[in-house]
């Protein structure tokens, strides 16, 4: 690699996107890993009500940064990424335990053919009257983060957002990891999303990724140095693709 290439600077702008159930608040850890390390860091507070809804909001912080982004997504914010990343101002995606589903396909869709330990659990999912869903909260430190210290886990638990129903069934219509640099990260012990799963989407895509063994689903929160270091790699790699 010619010299001006290795000392390119790296992408500074990542925007980060959260799963259901939870809020943005979950990526503190790796926020100040970023931040300390001189990343514009922004995140996104997705409603929740539809993955439309959720979409826009995504795309709204997407156009507040002022040039290349890299767009990170955990859990469910991995079909947000994949719908939102064919935005011009993205250089690259993330994908944190995440889904990244094609065009015409939906994450729930995927996830029947490869069964996580949630989807075998009955009733672990609660839906509302008006149609919205959250996990059961005695089962959400087992089953989201059994690694995270039982008081975070069980707040967690408590503060849940509710996420609309149809969310999960949307099929997407853009797949930006056909046409933006990826990478990926798997939870080796997800309960949430089958870890083969998340290696088939990574393989898919041409992602490179990294499997951290034991880590829940929460592995964002719980093991952020490593989650903070596939972010920071890959906004150097699009720094010197940009050369």
């Amino acid at each position: 690699m010619p010299a001006h290439a290795a000392d390119a600077a790296p992408v500074k702008n990542i925007v980060l996107v959260h799963g259901a159930w939870v809020d943005a608040s979950g990526w503190k850890p790796v926020y100040d890993i970023l931040i300390r390390d001189g990343f514009n860091v922004s995140m996104v507070q997705e409603p929740e009500t539809s993955f439309a809804d959720d979409v826009t909001a995504a795309k709204r912080v997407i156009d507040m940064q002022d040039g290349p982004t890299l767009l990170v997504g955990h859990s469910y914010g991995g079909s947000i990424i994949t719908q939102a990343g064919v935005d011009p101002k993205v250089a690259g995606l993330v994908y944190v335990a995440a889904h990244a589903p094609d065009v015409g396909e939906d994450e729930g869709e995927l996830g029947r053919k490869m069964p996580s330990v949630l989807a075998k659990t009955p009733g672990a999912v609660e839906v509302t009257a008006d149609g919205f869903t959250y996990l059961k909260p005695e089962l959400f430190p087992k089953l989201f983060a059994p690694d995270m210290p039982s008081a975070q886990a069980t707040f967690e638990a408590r503060s849940q957002v509710l996420a609309a129903k149809g969310v999960f069934g949307t099929p997407l219509t853009a797949a930006a990891w056909k046409t933006k640099p990826s990478w990926g990260i798997v939870a080796g012990d997800d309960q949430i999303i089958n870890p083969d799963l998340e290696r088939f989407y990574y393989e898919r895509a041409k992602a490179p990724f990294i499997v951290v063994p034991g880590a829940s689903h929460s592995v964002y929160e719980t093991h952020p140095e490593q989650v903070a270091a596939v972010i920071e790699s890959a906004a150097r790699s699009l720094g010197s693709a940009s050369e």
